[in-house]
């Protein structure tokens, strides 16, 4: 809409009529993709303590609620078919939450027909959409009106019952109220009137004190099957307790959804704590965990999302976007659902398995452009520091891999960071040189511990300035003679007891050296020629933190970097 607003007057945008607005608005803002969420995840089911898609694989959400639907209270003019546009083309949203208000006034009990035709209109256009739309019973007395909510249920069951589009939330928040004597009970039977229409889609059940006490509930979840319990957080009054509950209830095995989050105060007022938020994100992150920020509405208070006054028509830049806005909008953005497509196949025949550097399934800062490497496509530009891009492979057995890299760069002087969960394990790294140009594509490597089986590898950038076309991985025992590796490698990594080192040329003598991270040298190891092809390494007496291994043998020096637990 930035490029959009420089050449149309905004009072002629608004004079067009709803579908000529929203036809002018997906014809300039909607970038290319070939399928929608829905389309590419199908119907959702849980598994354990996880969301998965059809495929099996994890999936994370990520969208806009709606304010409370009430007549009279300002947000019920967003609850529209542009809106849902606009947040799936502009937002890059693949998910909207309908908070339909129950017992106040203006909300349903007060009118059903009026109440139910709005969430109708928001749900067919996310269908629309190809979107994932939560239907939710926005109330914080729910169990007095068990009655009403089966009924609502049950009727929207019949209507959407057939599309993997509609997740129910039959719960907002509860209040402080016993989850087995209260919550426990409404939720278990709305859940099992459902089930008698609908028997897979998606149940989300809200959990005592304002959807904090996932704890409790997963200590005695319902009975069921496809059921997700809430978990609703305020960045600058919630913290690292309430990711303790969550991370309790996940290890006792059932599976959250994040269905409202504020970047301020629980009473929606305050600053915004955007230090906070990047936790919680990395948080939800790592356990693929979806959300959706409350909320899309003008309201003059911290968590609206949109300024005072803002049309509903939905032709806004971000001019018409709070603090709390622009930043929801920039997780919402970037928050690529894991793809569903399966994982390259593991490497087999001594095979490298390659990653096409555009196929990652999250990132921030980046962009892609055409290239003139060996096979053309896309390769990925613009890294400075702080950027970052995660895939999702899979290595066929626990081990040192190596990985390379092709990479052009005019200046030289980058890195590529090879990390795991969210940052918090760094497990590689290699510089990147001057290539002479920024389509001067040569190959660089370094290798890595990888775990067996399906996992995230991000590459990061602490120091940028540099392209990548693709990357690839392979077990280092079985490159050494097909792709020439750049020098040792190691396992495990983290290591708590003994290091293994991998060595290039076992013909040749070998000086083993470990540096702390002060560049301090604090083991050594002289190596006969002809010893071996692998070294022991007792690192028990390290304390934990980040190393680097140096490896000189043959007149050649590699480095690799791994952590001591």
């Amino acid at each position: 809409m930035k490029q959009l607003s420089a050449f149309f007057d905004r009072k002629w945008l608004l004079s067009l009529s709803g579908a000529a607005l929203f036809g002018l608005l997906m014809l300039g803002t909607a970038p290319a993709r070939a399928q929608t969420p829905v389309a590419r995840f199908g119907a959702l089911r849980v598994q354990g303590n996880r969301i998965l898609d059809r495929n099996g694989l994890p999936v994370r959400l990520a969208g806009n609620s709606l304010f409370w639907s009430n007549n009279g209270w300002g947000g019920e003019k967003y609850y529209n078919a542009n809106v849902v546009g606009w947040l799936k083309n502009n937002w890059n949203a693949s998910l909207v939450r309908v908070a339909m208000g129950v017992d106040e006034a203006g909300g349903y009990l007060e009118n059903p027909a009026r109440e139910k035709a709005k969430v109708k209109t928001v749900v067919d256009a996310c269908i629309a959409a190809g979107l994932y739309v939560i239907i939710d019973w926005h109330s914080h007395h729910a169990e007095q009106y068990q009655a009403q909510s089966i009924a609502f249920f049950q009727d929207m069951a019949r209507t959407y019952g057939n599309s993997p589009n509609v997740i129910y939330e039959v719960y907002n928040e509860p209040l402080q109220v016993s989850w087995t004597g209260v919550v426990r009970p409404y939720a278990q039977a709305v859940a099992n009137a459902i089930r008698t229409i609908d028997p897979d889609n998606l149940i989300i059940v809200g959990t005592p004190t304002w959807s904090q006490d996932v704890d409790v509930a997963a200590s005695s979840p319902l009975t069921g099957t496809n059921i997700a319990y809430t978990l609703h957080f305020y960045a600058a009054t919630h913290k690292a307790d309430l990711r303790a509950k969550a991370q309790t209830a996940l290890s006792r095995g059932v599976a959250l959804f994040v269905t409202e989050y504020g970047t301020c105060e629980a009473s929606g007022a305050g600053a915004i704590d955007a230090t906070s938020t990047q936790e919680w994100m990395n948080f939800l992150r790592t356990n693929n965990i979806s959300h959706c920020n409350w909320a899309l509405n003008d309201k003059a208070e911290a968590a609206s999302a949109l300024v005072p006054g803002t049309n509903p028509a939905a032709a806004w830049s971000d001019n018409y976007l709070t603090t709390s806005g622009r930043l929801a909008k920039s997780y919402i953005q970037t928050w690529t659902p894991a793809s569903t497509t399966p994982p390259p196949p593991p490497p087999t025949g001594g095979a490298a398995t390659k990653v096409e550097a555009e196929s990652y399934h999250a990132m921030s800062g980046v962009q892609t452009q055409p290239t003139t490497d060996a096979g053309g496509g896309l390769n990925v530009g613009w890294l400075d520091p702080g950027d970052w891009m995660a895939y999702t492979i899979t290595a066929p057995a626990a081990g040192t891999y190596t990985l390379q890299f092709r990479v052009a760069s005019l200046n030289g002087g980058g890195q590529i960071r090879l990390e795991q969960n969210a940052g918090t394990k760094i497990i590689g790294s290699v510089a990147v040189p001057n290539t002479g140009g920024w389509q001067s594509w040569t190959t660089i490597s370094t290798t890595v511990y990888l775990a067996a089986g399906q996992q995230d590898v991000a590459i990061a950038v602490p120091a940028g300035g540099y392209n990548i076309n693709w990357w690839t991985f392979a077990p280092a025992t079985v490159t050494a003679a097909r792709l020439a590796p750049a020098g040792a490698a190691l396992y495990p990594n983290p290591a708590r007891q003994q290091l293994q080192v991998y060595l290039p040329d076992a013909e040749a003598p070998a000086k083993v050296a470990v540096f702390n991270s002060r560049g301090v040298q604090v083991l050594s190891r002289q190596l006969p020629a002809g010893s071996s092809s692998e070294a022991a390494l007792s690192v028990a007496n390290l304390a934990p933190g980040l190393y680097t291994l140096r490896v000189v043998q043959a007149g050649r020096t590699t480095s690799t970097r791994f952590e001591k637990e």
